[in-house]
């Protein structure tokens, strides 16, 4: 009882603590969720209708797509460049997607599973013709082997115990079709959608009349052209009038992403002459050694630094570098060239011929592989297929027994002349070329056997044993300091925009400039390896004006310094861009030249009278119609402008001050006539097919509005 009253005499400060405790605890879940919120929206690689997709979501997609072009085309390796190519792809397509599935929705369009089921039933998708569920007889897609194929699978996928290569390569199967099997539906609702909306163009009678009369309403005209180069005041365009014409014109600067407008200084880091002449001395040790009695050029060339290895294999000149190909032309076997100078690939070569032989260029065999015993058992079991071969029992026979086909096969020059053999295979390879035809033969290859009959031999060529050292000439780290030190104090030294632009030529520089640089791209004034520069440049806090530091890209050979110039954030490209600003002004310079020769065209009562202006130039322009624009022969410039001005001019009419993209034009209509054309029901249904294809292409711009409308976000350059 004395506790509970204790309890109730401090019952404010309780409630002021558990007050305090709780508010503690909102207070830290509420932390704990914005910074798994701010975790989860730095993950997010892009956007579509608001939806984000996150890094690990697109790899997923990423990884699937790999896995089929690997499944296809045998590749297991893929250099960077082409990631990224695969990357692109994807991206473009899970957005495609995105977008068609959202505006789909909105219109109730839907693939079922029951229109899936017919259109692999009929097989008639061309996707399908590119499955391996083909007829043998006629390489349609064949449905039964279709089912065949997943009730395989399944079987391998239900029992335990299968072999591991079977389960891998099930597996793959089916993920691949899987994949298949997803692309068809979204083409199918893609197609859809596309067929929904061209029926909202269709041609009507009056259309079709006007596209007949337009065609074949034609005219001849006297024409006088004065192009705007005869304009000889000097016109300039103001900022008032610049933003005028932009607003005017501001349609065509429209973006479906960010852009950056930036200036930079690349810096290629080169060799010195030290660096040069070190080279040259190194690789003159190298010839010597070359020159040595059994010399062993692959352990000289691989010492060297030779960016080809070497290669006892004779091989034809064709699989030789260029340039090494051409020098071997004036060599006689046994003599030695260099080191000199290779221009083009800036590298220090020797070349040495070994030998030069006469080998085929193709070899056909056949063979039975002996292994998997001790190397005793292997050659009495060769033995013994020798013992029956010679006694006449048919190869293909006996390569059963051993669970394999013996069939014959080609083997070509260009399989192998350019692939780095170990000595089994160089072995092997050796042998079959010196080997004659219908003879059959052991090589010992390894611990293993394989017993190898030549059939034929194709292409007698002439092959080259040749050793070569082909050097880059690197620069050396003191050189890479020395440059970039230099490049530091440059940039240290000038610390505005307009001092780097303003000194940059004295100190060996050049600016550069770059505008509408988009997030979609993946690198920085061509040069590889300039991720960070890009997420500096895209970064919300990176000012316009503001430079970068100093980026080391490319292959660790080229320094880079970027100034952010300009942004765009919306829908528009700006005219802070140079490259806008600098269309919109010859626009407005346009328009301040056509009014200039206008006003002088406005005195001319006639053609004779335009025909004596400065700098005009007279045609007579024939078979004039509204629906082609006029090709002018004497300013080279088709002009819309002049088919409409011709076409409402009535025969003998004057008119004058027409301007076009090129000049200001004065003609006189001299002659009209109709084509012999009659618009019967053939030519109508000719006409309103081209009027509907016409109207659908125009409009085929809609994926670009649909990407607009869903304000998509693509981050890829923070992640890759």
């Amino acid at each position: 009882m004395a506790t509970l009253q204790k309890i109730r005499s401090k019952g404010a400060l309780l409630i002021l603590f558990v007050g305090l405790a709780l508010f503690a605890f909102i207070a830290e879940e509420g932390v704990r969720s914005l910074s798994s919120s701010r975790a989860e929206t730095h993950q997010r690689i892009g956007e579509v209708y608001g939806k984000s997709i996150n890094i690990q979501e697109f790899n997923d997609l990423v990884d699937e797509y790999v896995s089929v072009v690997k499944f296809t085309s045998g590749t297991e390796n893929f250099t960077d460049e082409q990631m990224q190519q695969l990357r692109d792809q994807v991206w473009q397509t899970y957005v495609q997607n995105a977008l068609l599935e959202h505006e789909a929705a909105e219109l109730g369009l839907t693939v079922t599973d029951a229109e899936m089921q017919e259109i692999i039933k009929t097989g008639q998708n061309p996707m399908l013709a590119q499955t391996p569920f083909r007829n043998q007889q006629t390489g349609a897609f064949d449905v039964e082997q279709l089912n065949q194929f997943l009730n395989q699978y399944k079987s391998i996928k239900d029992q335990p115990g299968q072999p591991a290569e079977a389960v891998e390569y099930y597996t793959q199967m089916y993920n691949y079709w899987k994949f298949i099997e997803k692309t068809i539906r979204q083409q199918t609702l893609t197609n859809k959608f596309q067929s929904l909306l061209s029926k909202l163009f269709i041609a009507n009678p009056t259309s079709v009349q006007n596209l007949f009369d337009a065609r074949n309403d034609e005219k001849e005209a006297l024409l006088v052209s004065v192009p705007f180069s005869a304009v000889k005041e000097e016109v300039k365009a103001d900022e008032s009038e610049l933003k005028a014409k932009y607003e005017e014109m501001k349609d065509l600067f429209r973006t479906n992403q960010p852009s950056r407008d930036i200036k930079f200084i690349d810096v290629p880091v080169q060799a010195s002459k030290a660096d040069r002449d070190e080279i040259i001395a190194e690789l003159q040790e190298v010839a010597t050694q070359m020159q040595a009695e059994n010399a062993d050029f692959a352990n000289i060339i691989r010492k060297s630094g030779s960016i080809i290895s070497y290669s006892a294999l004779p091989v034809r000149r064709a699989a030789l570098a260029s340039d090494i190909a051409k020098e071997i032309d004036s060599m006689a076997v046994g003599t030695q060239k260099g080191p000199y100078l290779n221009i083009a690939d800036n590298t220090q070569n020797i070349v040495r011929l070994i030998a030069k032989t006469t080998l085929p260029d193709s070899v056909q065999i056949r063979q039975i592989g002996i292994g998997g015993m001790d190397e005793a058992a292997n050659k009495k079991t060769a033995d013994s297929i020798m013992t029956a071969l010679n006694a006449g029992v048919p190869f293909d026979s006996i390569a059963k027994k051993y669970n394999q086909t013996g069939e014959a096969q080609w083997i070509t020059s260009s399989q192998y002349e350019r692939a780095t053999l170990d000595d089994n295979n160089l072995k092997f390879i050796n042998t079959i070329n010196a080997q004659a035809v219908g003879t059959t033969q052991q090589i010992k290859l390894g611990t293993g056997i394989a017993i190898v009959r030549v059939d034929d031999r194709k292409n007698m060529v002439e092959k080259y044993q040749v050793a070569v050292v082909k050097r880059p000439i690197d620069f050396s780290n003191e050189t890479f300091n020395k440059t970039y030190n230099d490049f530091s104090q440059f940039v240290a030294s000038n610390k505005t925009p307009e001092e780097i632009e303003a000194n940059a030529v004295k100190a060996g520089y050049m600016v550069q400039q770059r505008s509408d640089i988009f997030s979609s791209e993946h690198n920085v004034a061509g040069l590889s390896a300039t991720r960070e520069a890009f997420r500096w440049i895209f970064n919300d806090d990176t000012k316009v004006g503001e430079i970068s530091e100093i980026y080391t890209c490319g292959n660790n050979d080229h320094l880079l310094v970027v100034i952010l110039t300009g942004k765009n954030d919306g829908k528009f490209s700006t005219l802070e861009s140079e490259a806008v600003k600098a269309f919109v002004e010859e626009k407005v310079l346009a328009d301040k030249k056509a009014g200039i020769l206008q006003e002088k065209m406005e005195g001319c009562a006639d053609i004779q009278a335009a025909a004596k202006l400065a700098g005009a130039q007279t045609d007579t322009i024939r078979h004039i119609t509204f629906a082609s624009p006029v090709f002018v022969p004497s300013v080279g410039a088709s002009e819309n402008a002049l088919s409409g001005a011709v076409a409402k001019t009535a025969k003998g009419g004057f008119a004058k001050g027409v301007k076009g993209n090129a000049a200001v034009y004065a003609f006189q209509v001299i002659n009209e006539s109709k084509t012999d054309a009659k618009l019967d029901d053939a030519a109508k249904q000719n006409i309103t097919a081209q009027i509907n294809g016409a109207n659908f292409r125009a409009a085929s711009g809609f994926m670009r509005e649909l990407y607009m409308k869903a304000n998509v976000k693509d981050n890829r350059y923070l992640f890759y």
